[in-house]
């Protein structure tokens, strides 16, 4: 590669960095820095490839995706050994209303969702395993399509759909977890006293 079109990549790669490391850190957790810097890596190896450099988000981000894909191989082929019947029952709503933590408020799940802060909200992402991290992030926050997801994580849309489902339901009883370890119920009912 010659000197003018490393420039280039540092450029285009530079413009995109931010992006990626945000990225990567909803994917990829505590190993995003790793997963980065074998992003960059890839690119810059075949930066040649990228003819149009206005298809330069997209194409860092299906090689970013990939790194974390590999990352994660293991923990996506890997055999949900959750019973069906605890995930599909779950629904946040239903805990919400029959454990009444605003006992005084007309709007319950409003206030329930509210007590969370984005931060909170991370943490709570955070805790999920990367096989249903990946696709709530790269369907809910990235706005992927699901057969976009699917071709980026080389599985079929029916997996991803189901992974979604129950990335949805385990997101859901994590709030509710979370919620009850760091006593966000309790602070929200003692201010509004």
């Amino acid at each position: 590669m010659s000197v003018s079109e490393d420039r280039s990549f540092s450029a285009v790669a530079r413009e995109q960095l931010p992006w990626l490391y945000s990225l990567a850190r909803r994917v990829a957790d505590q190993r995003a820095e790793d997963v980065v810097q074998n992003c960059l890596l890839k690119a810059h190896q075949s930066f040649d490839s990228l003819r149009d450099h206005e298809a330069a988000p997209a194409w860092f981000r299906q090689i970013l995706i990939n790194c974390a894909r590999d990352l994660h191989r293991k923990d996506l082929r890997r055999v949900d050994e959750s019973p069906l019947d605890e995930t599909a029952d779950y629904t946040l709503y239903r805990r919400i209303a029959d454990e009444d933590p605003f006992p005084y408020s007309e709007s319950v799940h409003l206030d329930f969702l509210h007590s969370f802060s984005e931060d909170d909200v991370w943490n709570v992402l955070d805790r999920l395993p990367p096989k249903y991290r990946i696709p709530l992030v790269l369907v809910h926050m990235e706005g992927l399509a699901v057969k976009e997801v699917s071709r980026m994580l080389a599985v079929a849309e029916n997996t991803v759909l189901s992974w979604l489902h129950r990335g949805r339901k385990r997101f859901q009883e994590e709030m509710w977890d979370y919620a009850e370890e760091r006593d966000l119920l309790r602070e929200q009912e003692g201010a509004r006293r």
